[in-house]
């Protein structure tokens, strides 16, 4: 059974539990942008600690994403995946032989789980997203991108549930007291999904779809209930929406 967790979904820190359970269970830390000391907290209240984590991937190397991820997988010896931009991007953390540089169209082989990572259009060096199964079940993963071309949706068809980035709503954005620039960076190409664009994903991935859960939601452009119902109505009542706080995350959500 694959199943996920977000630990946090915003500017304030984003990281995701992916967990395939079996003989032999897998977990993977999908982002750590949070510190050591609040990462450790979360974990907690999973009732899981570091030490109960497989593996960890980082998509990019924004602060929000990358965190404490250097100096936890230092710690508990942690293998940790990332594109060589991201590690670039990241200052080149020495890692020794817990890094492991990764690209768009590789497999990743972790025993109960494989990950796929593909590219995205993002403000970012080599910004990558996943596909994670179990071999029965599909989870994507996709915030951080400006628009999603035919290629993203290309690796996320059948996915059987979505972690869907639903930045912001346009209009408050485009009414916000954010400056000219940021308004254009957010908006753009290689920015962050708004709610209709988010709407225009799931609509296009709905008939394998059995759960969303909305994140990355910006806390001065959006409000929950405007992403929830975008995703509501391209996708009916016949697919679970739930929507992740920055703070708490989301409970556990099968796939």
């Amino acid at each position: 059974m694959l199943s996920f967790k977000s630990l946090g979904s915003g500017s304030s820190g984003n990281a995701t539990l992916v967990e395939a359970s079996g003989l032999w269970p897998c977990r993977v830390l999908v982002d750590c942008g949070l510190g050591l000391r609040t990462l450790t907290q979360r974990l907690a209240m999973a009732g899981l600690g570091a030490q109960d984590l497989d593996a960890i991937f980082i998509t990019h190397e924004h602060g929000d994403h990358v965190g404490c991820a250097p100096a936890l997988a230092s710690r508990h010896g942690l293998p940790i995946w990332m594109s060589e931009g991201t590690w670039r991007g990241c200052g080149q953390p020495e890692l020794g032989d817990l890094l492991h540089i990764t690209a768009d169209g590789d497999r990743i082989d972790l025993g109960a789980m494989e990950l796929r990572p593909f590219a995205v259009p993002h403000d970012a060096l080599e910004p990558l997203q996943l596909r994670c199964s179990d071999g029965q079940r599909s989870l994507g993963v996709l915030t951080d991108l400006g628009h999603a071309p035919a290629s993203v949706l290309h690796q996320l068809q059948g996915c059987h549930a979505l972690l869907l980035e639903c930045n912001h709503d346009a209009d408050m954005l485009s009414q916000s007291a954010y400056p000219h620039f940021l308004k254009r960076r957010v908006g753009g190409e290689v920015g962050h999904l708004s709610n209709a664009q988010s709407a225009g994903i799931a609509e296009q991935l709905k008939p394998s779809l059995r759960r969303v859960l909305a994140g990355h939601l910006s806390r001065q452009n959006n409000r929950p209930e405007l992403a929830e119902s975008a995703l509501r109505q391209v996708l009916g009542d016949g697919v679970e929406i739930a929507v992740a706080d920055a703070l708490t995350g989301s409970g556990w959500l099968r796939v």
